[in-house]
């Protein structure tokens, strides 16, 4: 089997995937959620890297961040995974997490876009809801209103916030 090779510490975003056990729906519920977007904010705060964009579905998870200034992504996202597991495990669940993560380098401006249209579509792609802002648990509302949900969004709104513009290649016509 080949190895696995991540290109990491190279400051460009990166699109991460990974998935519930087996695909099991094990984040298809209100409580999983939430639970899941305040450990995603506590890690983005710990290890103070930015979230673009993110959605989650019942038996995967989609993010666009940046890199972390204060581990690897892989550390981050190991201890993400783990706070979620520990908090999320039913009584007698093997595991919470398939082992691993998907992770593609978002190098161009075009290739940010695309990902996050795709992510903001997923629910509606799978029939979860009619249209993107239907679904609560994904960055669309953010970029499409300002709305200041559980996860911090790097976006022309949250600079705004700040007093500053954000720079051209963060921002993000939904």
């Amino acid at each position: 089997m080949a190895q696995l090779v991540r290109y990491q510490q190279c400051g460009c975003f990166h699109f991460v995937t990974f998935s519930c056990y087996r695909r099991q729906p094990l984040l298809g519920a209100t409580r999983a959620y939430r639970v899941f977007a305040q450990e995603l904010e506590a890690a983005r705060r710990r290890y103070g890297f930015v979230v673009a964009g993110y959605v989650l579905m019942p038996e995967h998870v989609h993010l666009l961040v940046g890199e972390p200034s204060r581990a690897s992504l892989s550390i981050a996202l190991q201890v993400l995974k783990q706070q979620t597991s520990h908090k999320l495990k039913g009584p007698g669940e093997v595991q919470f997490w398939q082992r691993r993560y998907y992770d593609f380098n978002v190098w161009s401006e075009e290739k940010r876009i695309e990902k996050l249209r795709y992510m903001h579509r997923n629910p509606v792609k799978r029939g979860l809801v009619d249209r993107p802002e239907q679904w609560p648990w994904s960055s669309f509302r953010h970029y499409a209103t300002g709305e200041v949900g559980a996860v911090e969004i790097e976006s022309q709104w949250t600079a705004v916030q700040r007093g500053n513009q954000l720079p051209e290649h963060l921002r993000y016509a939904v």
